[in-house]
């Protein structure tokens, strides 16, 4: 039996992970409430902001861990068993956020759920180096990512609605299942590489392996990957470290204290948030194709991958970074600001998919997911930094929160031209 368009549906069934993955981690952020939310997490557990915000903190540092940490085990065993652990442990570990009774054991669960996530991302860059040339990784890179949006997206109305009716712990139960439901098909469809897989076509074997580069096409299983010392050598890595350390933070305050945002400034209860809160993530999911599509058309049209990523990522730079001013001036009511977060979220994942993409244009085989997750780990961190100063900042308002990322915008863009001066092949 022979698939046409094979590296398609392995790119949609990471899409479909993605969405999963979004859903998990945000069903916390949706149910947790205040004081005034009846059957919210937080006036069930009797938990604060404050305590919300430090469980974000340990979501996060095991997120940022994780990314380090997948990426070599992705490297080691292969995209195809490495997406079976990290999704089968992170779903299981939402099932568990359902038994939990307060500050310790939601701490615990949310460190198991963290560590496996960051599974996805260096996995997704490392699937797209093997299964697509280099023209089309941006676009795969897009979809994936629109992933992320999509999830969110039906995140906010579907755990809203799941909370309406039947409480916080049976939502965590059903969205859990669905990450182990999803093993089953990856595990038929993806049986092996593009060169051994018995599904692919003649014809979509040589067009992936003719436009990848020359190093791709000599990498096998047995190539060995780079040590994090010698990636770190080559200047080009520190565009990565650096533009996800600036850049980040962007799409994590919306990620994780939008619904909160919403709680405090407009009085809103779980069901508004549900309303409202998906409608930025629409912006964000058409940002993810539309920059992976502008990118491939630039590749194609230039013959150059260093102006089609650096064009498209300052691009969305400027798009972020008028919105976000935005958010201070003109943010007056919900509908703006939601309207507001919709073209900044645009913005970053017009940018962003790009810039994730970068490893493969840089490195082969099983060095690519090595230095997504690094970049993804130091990204994180900057995450964890904004998540302690934002419950903090926020006693007194919002506003220098959009303003110092903001400014994080041209310093992140700023750092890939300066660091990665030709984004080609270093091998």
């Amino acid at each position: 039996m022979k698939i046409k368009g094979l590296r398609w549906w392995i790119i949609g069934l990471i899409f479909l992970a993605t969405i999963i993955n979004y859903i998990d981690r945000s069903a916390l952020s949706i149910m947790w409430g205040n004081e005034n939310v009846d059957g919210s997490i937080s006036k069930t557990l009797g938990l604060t902001k404050a305590d919300y915000g430090l469980i974000l903190n340990i979501f996060m540092v095991s997120y940022a861990l994780g990314q380090l940490f997948s990426g070599k085990l992705f490297d080691k065993i292969g995209t195809r068993i490495g997406y079976v652990v990290s999704i089968g442990v992170w779903s299981l570990s939402t099932l568990a956020h359902s038994l939990v009774g307060g500050f310790y054991s939601l701490s615990f669960f949310r460190t198991t759920l963290g560590l496996s996530e960051a599974g996805n991302w260096p996995g997704a860059v490392k699937s797209n180096a093997e299964w697509f040339p280099i023209k089309e990784r941006a676009v795969a890179q897009g979809l994936f990512n629109a992933g992320a949006s999509i999830g969110s997206v039906i995140a906010a109305p579907l755990i809203a609605t799941f909370f309406v009716a039947f409480g916080w712990k049976v939502t965590f139960i059903v969205i859990g299942s669905l990450g182990l439901l999803w093993i089953i098909p990856w595990m038929i469809i993806n049986k092996t590489g593009v060169k051994k897989h018995p599904w692919i076509t003649e014809e979509e074997k040589k067009y992936i392996c003719d436009g990848q580069s020359k190093a791709d096409q000599i990498a096998t299983e047995d190539t060995k990957g780079l040590s994090l010392k010698q990636i770190l050598s080559h200047r080009e890595s520190w565009a990565i470290i650096m533009g996800r350390f600036f850049l980040e933070p962007i799409w994590w305050l919306f990620v994780g204290w939008m619904p909160i945002y919403l709680f405090d400034q407009y009085g809103f209860d779980v069901k508004e948030v549900g309303m409202f809160a998906w409608v930025p993530y629409v912006g964000a999911a058409i940002g993810s194709i539309v920059g992976g599509y502008i990118s491939g058309k630039i590749i194609t049209k230039t013959n150059s991958i260093d102006k089609g990523r650096k064009i498209t990522i300052l691009i969305g730079g400027i798009i972020m970074f008028i919105g976000l001013l935005a958010t201070v001036l003109l943010a007056s009511t919900p509908e703006r600001f939601v309207a507001i977060v919709f073209i900044v979220l645009f913005g970053f994942q017009f940018a962003i998919g790009n810039v994730q993409t970068i490893p493969s244009d840089l490195f082969s085989g099983k060095s690519v997911g090595s230095l997504a997750g690094l970049g993804g780990m130091v990204g994180v961190f900057s995450v964890i930094i904004m998540n302690f100063l934002v419950p903090l900042i926020a006693k007194v308002s919002y506003t220098p929160i959009f303003i110092a990322i903001a400014v994080f915008v041209p310093l992140g863009v700023g750092a890939i031209y300066f660091f990665a001066r030709k984004i080609e092949s270093v091998e």
